[in-house]
This record gives C-alpha cells, structure tokens and sequence, in this order.
C-alpha cells in the first residue's frame, strides 16, 4: 500500500502546486465615493440651519434620543424587540451565514464513513468454475449463498484548480454582508416609521384638540347668538351663519377620530403587538424636543454609513464573484478521492488484518462540448454583475435626494413653525385684550368668543407644521442613516453591526 501511495505522490504534488494558483473571473474593487459633492443642497440654495454637516456624524446613542421622549424611547425599543419585520431580518441573515459556512467546508477535504451487511449469492458456472485443473470438482462449483460485512470509509478532495469553489465561497461571503446591511436597514426602517407614526399620533391628538375646543367656542357663541335673536340684537341670518359654522366644525372631527385610532393601531402593527394587547402612550407634541442641530454626514462619508447603499455594494461584490464562478465551470477540475474497508464473510473476519481492501482514485473532468450553455451562463452573470452595478449608482442618487429633500422640507417647516409660532402668540394677545375688554363692556362675549376660536384655530394649524417638522426630521435622521444602537467604547467604525 505504500509503494501505491509513493506511485502518487508525484501526481498529488502536482495538483496541490496547481490547486490556489489561477483563480478565475474579475476580482471585486469598491465604487469610488463621489467627488466633488460637497453638499446635499442644489445649486443656488442653502441648507436647513438645523443640519450641520460632519464627516463623522455618528450619533452617541440611539438617534431618536435626540426628542427626550422617554415614551418615544420605550416604544422604539419595544419595536425593535418585538417587530416580526426584525426578525424576518435577522433569519435571513442566520441563513446566508449557514449557506456560507456550508460553501467553505465544501473546500476542504470530505470524509464519509460506511458499514453495511450484503447477502449474496455466487454461481461458479457464471465464471467457468466448474472443476480444478485435475478434474476434480472445484470447491466454488455450483452455487452459495452468503453474507458479506464491511466497514470503511472514503475520503475525497477537489483541488479547485481554477479558483471556482473559492469564488463561490467569496459570494457566500458577500451575500452574508448584504443580508447584515439589510437587517441594519429594516432595524433603521422600523425605528424612523415607528418614531414617525408617534409624532403623527401626537399631531392628530393636538388637532382633535384643538378643534374640540373650536366647537366648544362655537356652541358658546351659538348660545349667545340666539339671546341676542330674542332680543333683536341680530337678525335670524347671524344666526344660521353661525349654526353653519358648528356643523362644519363638528362634521371635521371624526375624520380626524379615524385618524388618530388608525395611527395608533399602526403603531401596534410596527411594535409586534395587537391593538387588543397593547396601547400606545399618549404622545403629545409639547413633549417632544427639537433638536438645535443634527449632524449629517458629507456626501463622501454618507456611501460608507447608509446600509442601503453598503447592501448594494455587497450585492455588486457577490455578482462579480459569481462571475469567476461560472467561468470556473468551463476549465478542467481534478478530484482525488480514496476508499478503504475491511471486509469479511462474518462480523468477527471483518477486523482481520487481510481482510483490508482500499482503492486511490484520481479523476480529471474537462468540459468538452455542452451547445454553450456554460458560456451562457457566465454571460448571465456579467449582466447580473452590471446590474448590480446600476442598482448601485441607483441607490447612492436616490440617498442623495433623500437627504436633500428632508433638508429642504426641514427649512420651510422652520418658517412655517416660526409663523405660526408667532400668529398663536398675536391671537393669545388678542384673545386677552378682548376679554379684558369686554369685562370692561367694550367688547361684546361673541367678540370674546371669536377671539378664541381664531387662536384654537391658529394652534391646530402650529400643531400640523410641529408635526411635518418632527417628520422630516425622522426623514433626515433615517437618510443620513443616524445609528440607533449605543456607540461601542472601542470605537468600532461600524457601531456593531447586527448580527455580528
């Protein structure tokens, strides 16, 4: 056995010094950050003075800590607990990594064991053993029957001379990184949609509001325009103005009733819970804080942060790897392979030294003709590879926009807050003076009460613009992929990725 094992040394040697030297097809090189952008706002405009622009704009912790909202914070977390959409994620990701582990063991050696038990039987006339060489009948004349038990094992090895196992091994890889970034994507998602459904609660609960206390105001002045029709202070058609104006307000309030409870139960959706098992806090928008400034990353920074954009690269990176691993599939491959076993005609022969059988194998497979469908299919994946290429390029401009759109909005929902801001502080003083007024009998209780109904209206229309600026605020933090894990002390440029 040996001197059969030295007889293929030479062989073995040869196909180790080949195996690892050639791999096959292009090899993945990162898309260059953009250059030259230095901001996200379009020529001729300028940012939001509430976006401060860092080429490291991690944030210290979770991102929706920057609104102080101890409520908003347990519900985020209990989102991230709890939301199917993470778990989904999260399995995908445990399966490209089970995949990926699969396409590495493949490389190395495979080993098998076997034991089996054969009952056979052996005609002696099927190979002309009649009689012995003297004419005497031979002892393997005529039939027998018998049991034949083995135990062995096998051991094979593919030399992957031309690199296609390793590129395979390679894509499983970069799949295992794109399935990590999306799960870094849905967790982002969740927290923005999770954090935007809040606020928009908070909103429609601020409206309902004051649009209630709207029609308090006007069944107040309803009340005093019919004393005044008794005594013929008004005519008959103030008074079906003002019947008018109470039904319009009161028709407004259910809609936004339905509103508000569907957002709420939105909101159970996106924290994994039923509406019948769980209730939302009640979010007001004067518990929320806006943030002075948020910290956006540059544009050269946002390519190497945002887990959309990191998803696609590693989706470019497992297309080109395919590549290498169908053009593999057109070259030669080598497989050497040995099996052994010890066999006997009862269980106590079956470990006997001579009942040892073995068998070395070298096998050299080389595609000769298949119509073109191994050309084919390395075509595909080249187009697959382009594709990824342009889903690529696709995602960076669509981030681009995304954070140029959210930083737009952010700068007219500053005007507008600070308008209105400043029109519910002109009809507080004059709902004041008005008061003061009548209870000095210059002004009349319908003059008092028509102040009041412009200054409930002027609130729920700053309670609308509070509510597009604390979206477009999630809107930024989710485009410029603001971290919602806590910083690691070791400062890892990644913040812990999910699943890792």
């Amino acid at each position: 056995m040996a001197a059969r094992l030295a007889s293929l040394a030479p062989l073995a040697a040869l196909a180790i010094a080949l195996a690892g030297c050639t791999t096959v097809g292009p090899d993945f090189k990162p898309p260059a950050p953009p250059t030259g952008a230095a901001d996200y706002a379009m020529a001729g405009e300028t940012r939001a003075a509430i976006v401060r622009l860092d080429p490291d704009a991690r944030t210290a912790g979770p991102w929706w800590a920057a609104f102080r909202s101890e409520a908003l914070d347990r519900t985020v977390r209990m989102a991230l607990a709890e939301s199917p959409d993470v778990a989904a994620a999260q399995a995908t990701l445990e399966r490209y990594q089970a995949e990926a582990l699969e396409a590495g063991a493949e490389l190395g050696p495979q080993l098998e064991a076997t034991a089996n038990v054969q009952r056979q039987k052996f005609n002696s006339r099927a190979f002309g053993f009649r009689r012995s060489a003297d004419g005497t009948p031979s002892p393997f004349s005529g039939s027998r029957v018998f049991n034949l038990f083995s135990v062995g094992g096998r051991v094979s090895y593919d030399l992957d001379l031309f690199g296609g196992g390793r590129r395979r091994v390679e894509e499983a890889r970069a799949r295992v990184d794109q399935a990590a970034r999306e799960a870094d994507a849905a967790y982002l998602a969740l927290s923005g949609n999770v954090a935007l459904q809040a606020f928009r609660v908070a909103e429609l609960r601020g409206q309902i509001q004051a649009l209630e206390t709207i029609v308090e105001d006007d069944r107040i002045l309803l009340g005093l325009a019919r004393k005044a029709l008794d005594i013929g202070g008004i005519p008959r058609t103030t008074l079906t103005g003002i019947e008018a104006q109470l039904a319009e307000d009161e028709a407004a309030l259910p809609p936004l009733r339905r509103q508000y409870d569907a957002a709420r139960h939105q909101l159970a959706l996106l924290v994994g819970r039923s509406p019948a098992d769980w209730t939302p806090p009640d979010f007001d928008l004067g518990a929320f804080v806006v943030p002075a400034q948020v910290p956006v990353s540059l544009p050269s920074d946002l390519v190497r942060r945002r887990p959309d954009i990191l998803a696609a690269e590693a989706e470019a990176h497992a297309a080109t790897a395919a590549i290498g691993a169908r053009m593999a599939e057109q070259y030669p491959s080598l497989r050497l392979s040995a099996n052994g076993a010890l066999s006997g005609l009862s269980p106590d022969e079956v470990f006997d030294t001579q009942s040892t059988g073995y068998t070395l194998l070298s096998g050299l497979t080389a595609p000769l003709f298949d119509g073109g469908a191994r050309k084919a299919r390395t075509r595909a994946a080249e187009a697959e590879a382009k594709l990824a290429v342009a889903n690529y390029r696709r995602t960076v401009l669509k981030a681009f926009r995304e954070v140029s759109d959210a930083m737009a909005a952010l700068r007219t929902d500053e005007e507008e807050v600070a308008t209105l801001t400043r029109a519910v502080a002109h009809s507080q003083r004059v709902a004041d003076d008005t008061l003061a007024a009548a209870q000095l009998g210059a002004r009349t209780a319908a003059d008092v009460v028509q102040s009041r109904r412009q200054l409930s209206f002027d609130r729920r229309r700053l309670a609308e613009a509070r509510g597009r600026q604390l979206a477009d605020l999630v809107a930024l933090y989710a485009a410029s992929a603001a971290d919602w894990r806590t910083a690691q002390a070791s400062g890892d440029a990644d913040g812990g990725r999910t699943g890792r």
